[in-house]
């Protein structure tokens, strides 16, 4: 049967890998990677089947075909690493400063006529003083959730 990809380790990457699993910094998922290029290295000998592979690592067949696929593609240092984004995720709508004022308008009275705050009052009360031009319910809501602050 054709193989689309196939590894042949050097001694030197044997080493590499051997350390890598060794080490005590090393994550379970990096590994398993290593677990997988050792099992499915053909300098060896004869290999397992790639299910085989993946019941003896305990991982599923797709991630022993996608780590030999990196292996092949990228090369050993980037499959024994996690990738990094390229871009790195949105950042926090709400900074330290503007939580800060959110909690303390949270916990301070409620304006009069109300018996307590409610994030429909706080959103806008937040909006009216200035502390963030435009912020949604949500937003107000989570930031409380996260202090574990209740308006009841």
């Amino acid at each position: 049967m054709y193989k689309k990809y196939k590894i042949e380790l050097s001694l030197k990457e044997r080493e590499q890998i051997n350390q890598c699993i060794h080490d005590k910094k090393t994550s379970k998922g990096i590994r398993n990677r290593c677990l997988i290029l050792l099992l499915a290295d053909e300098s060896q000998g004869q290999i397992p089947k790639q299910i085989e592979i993946a019941q003896r690592v305990g991982v599923s067949d797709v991630t022993v075909y996608h780590t030999i696929k990196d292996y092949c593609t990228y090369g050993l240092e980037s499959t024994l690493h996690y990738r990094q984004r390229p871009n790195p995720g949105r950042p926090a709508a709400i900074t330290g400063e503007e939580e800060a004022r959110i909690i303390a308008l949270a916990c301070s009275e409620p304006p009069n006529g109300y018996a307590r705050w409610t994030i429909r009052l706080l959103t806008s009360r937040v909006i009216e003083l200035g502390i963030l031009e435009s912020v949604g319910r949500e937003t107000i809501r989570q930031t409380l959730k996260k202090r574990n602050l209740s308006l009841i």
